[in-house]
């Protein structure tokens, strides 16, 4: 079926505009091309801070070996994470350590962020030894003990003192540029948390109470 003159000029017309449109040098193909480009830079933007982030976070899991012997470091420096009992009492230090990022806020930020979490991996290490403990001697004491019940509670004894660690000294090494950083928990909180904690079982409170401190100690020199 032919159709009216008139009709099948506008048609033909239309067909060479469309592609003239897409053609690779047009304006409307360029503006296109560079919003379809833009779409996908910044989504790869995202993608980089997302593997950067976690690229730090596997960093900020290496532990800081101890006995550094860095000359004119501090003690705390060389020593690295620990568990502290002297004349200041005892205590949880966590030892952490930045290279440089060339952002001087981020690089002492991110050795913060790791000595937090070695401070966090030390307490928990020494709340496995008293959880523990504990249920050995609630069992040969005839008690029913939940297992389940005790590692809820010690997880949320963890995270509501680690919540009150501070972050108590830096220092830089000039020869390497290195960010060092140390938190610092003190057991008379830890044992403040315990006495504060409603929801604990009164057995197990009971016990922290008394045997916190005897704990500490073993713990502190098996370490040594």
């Amino acid at each position: 079926m032919d159709l009216p003159w008139p009709l099948s000029q506008e048609i033909v017309a239309g067909s060479f505009a469309f592609r003239d449109v897409w053609r690779l040098n047009s304006p409307l193909w360029i503006h296109a091309k560079e919003t379809i480009m833009n779409k996908y830079k910044s989504r790869l933007r995202v993608l980089l801070v997302i593997a950067v982030a976690a690229l730090a976070a596997c960093a900020g899991q290496t532990r800081l070996e101890s006995d550094l012997g860095i000359k004119g470091a501090p003690e705390w420096v060389n020593k690295g994470t620990s568990y502290v009992n002297d004349k200041d009492g005892r205590l949880f230090h966590g030892v952490g350590s930045a290279s440089p990022m060339g952002d001087v806020t981020l690089q002492r930020a991110t050795a913060d962020d790791r000595a937090r979490a070695e401070l966090a991996r030390i307490l928990s290490s020494y709340l496995d030894v008293v959880s523990s403990d504990y249920q050995s001697a609630a069992r040969s004491g005839d008690s029913k003990v939940s297992e389940e019940a005790v590692s809820r509670q010690i997880k949320n004894l963890s995270k509501v003192n680690l919540a009150g660690a501070k972050i108590i000294a830096r220092w830089q090494d000039k020869k390497t540029s290195l960010v060092y950083a140390i938190a610092e928990l003190d057991m008379k909180q830890v044992k403040g948390t315990v006495s504060a904690a409603q929801d604990m079982n009164a057995d197990m409170r009971r016990y922290l109470e008394n045997n916190a401190d005897n704990i500490f100690d073993r713990v502190t020199k098996e370490k040594q």
